[in-house]
């Protein structure tokens, strides 16, 4: 039956515009057919990465690119006049231009570590995405020079881009993930067990294993549970809520320290000035909110980066708690080499 499935995914999956319209409610996004199709605002591609230190380590921002987020339609435990306010405070209307973010590590003293915190989409939300492998090839480097991905959660925003079709396209790569990630995501009977719209999780659980499901069958897949020390200075840090076992990663050195957020949030011009704001994609709203607001608070208190996925590229900054929110410090440009 799983094989069935399989295959019906895979043909559903292979035309990206209609993708784009009919499975992104499900796991990220919701641009319409009309979004995706009109005519871009750049008439070249836009630079996709931005490099920096963390004590010993580099961390490259990488682009996947952006896509339209139709946030009136998505967010919830707020009013549309209250969401109308905060984006006309921050200079944007909807739909907003949303960025995807994946980041690539190489620890000090092992030239041979590359390690990747998410994958992209690939080819499911049409052609203003899909940018990760051409901005990792502009750094210097080759999918198959990867050699560790962590996983934040496997909604296919952030795990699409590990398969193109029948290939991997990491395929050197081990896959990292939380086990109650993995467990409810790669059984397909969770679905039925569910809460939400059927339609939309059967499309969450056949997309899983069409995209992770085969580094799974290749032994590329690495679990771990909770608080885990995964390589030296990087651990995962437990947050479920948006998904079951959704993770942070943690990369400490030298006294520096950036956390990789993964979805904690989706919408910065709403969601850091009122934490308490939802999403239609958290499997458990009111948990997602509560960790989102326990990691707001720590960020803001002890002033370390964070990075999370859906914040404009590059997507790092840190917190300052102001009224009853916070205000988003992003970290200064920098390129003074010579």
């Amino acid at each position: 039956m799983l094989r069935l499935q399989i295959k019906i995914c895979a043909r559903f999956l292979r035309g990206s515009l209609v993708a784009a319209s009919l499975i992104a409610v499900t796991s990220g996004f919701i641009p319409s057919v009309a979004a995706q199709t009109a005519a871009p605002k750049l008439a070249r591609s836009q630079a996709g990465f931005y490099r920096m230190t963390v004590g010993e380590f580099e961390v490259i921002a990488l682009s996947d690119g952006t896509v339209p987020l139709p946030v009136f339609d998505l967010l919830t435990n707020i009013k549309p006049a209250e969401i109308q306010k905060f984006l006309s405070d921050a200079y944007v209307k909807a739909p907003l231009d949303t960025s995807v973010n994946a980041y690539l590590i190489k620890p000090a003293g092992n030239a041979n570590k590359l390690i990747m915190v998410d994958a992209g989409s690939g080819e499911l939300y049409g052609p203003t995405l899909n940018k990760l492998v051409a901005n990792l090839k502009a750094v210097g480097y080759e999918p198959k020079q990867i050699t560790d991905i962590l996983l934040t959660h496997i909604h296919t925003d952030h795990s699409g881009g590990l398969m193109d079709e029948k290939r991997m396209i990491f395929a050197n790569a081990v896959v990292h993930v939380d086990k109650r990630e993995a467990d409810y995501w790669l059984n397909p009977a969770n679905r039925d067990t569910s809460k939400g719209d059927k339609e939309q999780l059967i499309r969450l659980f056949l997309e899983a294993a069409v995209k992770v499901k085969p580094y799974f069958d290749s032994g590329k897949v690495k679990t771990f549970v909770g608080d885990t020390q995964l390589f030296p200075g990087i651990r995962s840090i437990a947050t479920p809520g948006h998904t079951p076992g959704h993770s942070f990663y943690a990369l400490e050195s030298k006294g520096e320290k950036i956390v990789f957020f993964g979805d904690i949030m989706h919408v910065a011009e709403v969601q850091f000035p009122n934490p308490e704001v939802t999403i239609l994609f958290d499997s458990d709203s009111n948990v997602a909110a509560e960790q989102r607001k326990r990691a707001f608070a720590d960020a803001a208190r002890n002033g370390y980066l964070i990075a999370p996925a859906h914040v404009s590229f590059p997507g790092i900054g840190r917190l300052r708690a102001e009224g009853g929110g916070y205000r988003w410090i992003p970290i200064p440009y920098i390129n003074d080499t010579y």
